[in-house]
């Protein structure tokens, strides 16, 4: 375990060259890995399993769209793929990758499935901290742990491919066999992590709740919007109002900020960019940091996952979902950036 210091706080973490791969398959070498639900996290994690030699099986509702996405993936139906009950049964390691919700509505029957001494797994604390709201109390006699990929599916699968791995963080709630630590770390390092950091299933899901709602997903599209309308109210075109807006954010800004910090950005940004970030930052921030506030408070209080709850396991919810997501991808903001987007020069090319 390494101690690595993050802008004074010393905290420890685990690196994937101090916990190698071929650890973590002895350690697994014995468990059978059912990976439940193959939608957003199920198929990076299950391929990366498999990819690294770790016996995996998928279990998912039979014959709908994610179980021939599963086929299509190499799973082979009554081998590598199950009905979600039977994988329970077969795993020794069950990994809950369903949604939320899916979680919610399959607890009693996957609770039957699981055996003393398995090891229940999460990537998200959803459904453990918010138990009074979801029902999902683990039996006593399992290990129940996490470990959390710092960023989607897709970003989780990528990032393996291209051999950098991506952050996760891990926990352990509840030690029956006396080898939940050394599970929950191989595991990690197994479905591809780079380096994975301690914290607690409360922690992550408060922090996870709020970093979607916030900066990641829902400030970060509604600062765009916000600005786009401004640009377009003042007489600028659609192409000039995304190129200001996204563009040059996505495609330059973001990636000297990843490469090596904000200030690294600014540093590389004019003069006249420069004075005006550093003097509008502070007023964006004394702006937001209330809303934010409000945001953890609702994520805390269990408001949030209450209507995640309520929305998600409405029986049109793929059909309203599908409908607010194309109000967006339809809105002359994201019609102009479909359209900036296809006179790059690398899919000119194509």
């Amino acid at each position: 375990m390494a101690k690595i210091d993050f802008g004074g706080t010393v905290e420890d973490v685990i690196m994937s060259d101090e916990f190698p791969l071929d650890k973590a398959r002895e350690i697994l070498k014995k468990e059978t890995i059912a990976v439940l639900g193959y939608g957003v996290q199920g198929p990076a994690q299950a391929l990366n399993l498999r990819d690294n030699g770790i016996d995996v099986i998928v279990g998912q509702l039979e014959g709908d769209e994610y179980w021939e996405k599963a086929i299509k993936d190499g799973f082979v139906p009554g081998e590598s793929l199950f009905p979600l009950e039977e994988a329970a049964k077969k795993g020794t390691i069950i990994m809950e990758l369903l949604s939320d919700a899916g979680q919610v509505a399959t607890w009693p029957k996957i609770k039957d499935c699981l055996n003393e001494g398995d090891a229940l797994f999460f990537s998200h604390g959803f459904s453990i901290v918010y138990k009074d709201q979801t029902g999902v109390i683990p039996p006593e006699n399992v290990d129940v742990i996490l470990v959390a990929p710092k960023g989607s599916g897709r970003s989780v699968r990528q990032n393996f491919l291209a051999g950098s791995g991506i952050n996760s963080s891990f926990a352990v709630f509840q030690d029956y066999t006396g080898r939940a630590r050394e599970r929950t770390l191989a595991l990690g390092i197994a479905i591809g992590s780079g380096y994975l950091f301690p914290t607690t299933f409360e922690k992550e899901v408060f922090s996870d709740l709020t970093g979607e709602r916030g900066v990641l997903m829902g400030c970060l599209a509604g600062v765009m919007e916000a600005q786009y309308n401004v640009l377009r109210q003042h007489g600028h075109s659609p192409s000039e109002a995304f190129n200001e807006t996204v563009e040059e954010l996505t495609q330059s800004l973001i990636r000297l900020v990843d490469e090596n910090g904000m200030d690294w950005m600014f540093s590389n940004c004019s003069a006249t960019a420069q004075r005006g970030a550093l003097d509008w930052a502070p007023k964006f921030r004394d702006a937001v940091k209330p809303l934010f506030d409000e945001l953890y408070e609702s994520v805390a209080s269990g408001k949030e996952t209450e209507r995640v709850l309520t929305v998600n396991s409405a029986p049109d919810y793929k059909v309203k979902l599908d409908k607010e997501l194309e109000a967006i991808r339809n809105s002359e903001m994201w019609s102009a950036g479909a359209a900036v987007r296809a006179l790059r020069p690398d899919r000119r090319k194509k």
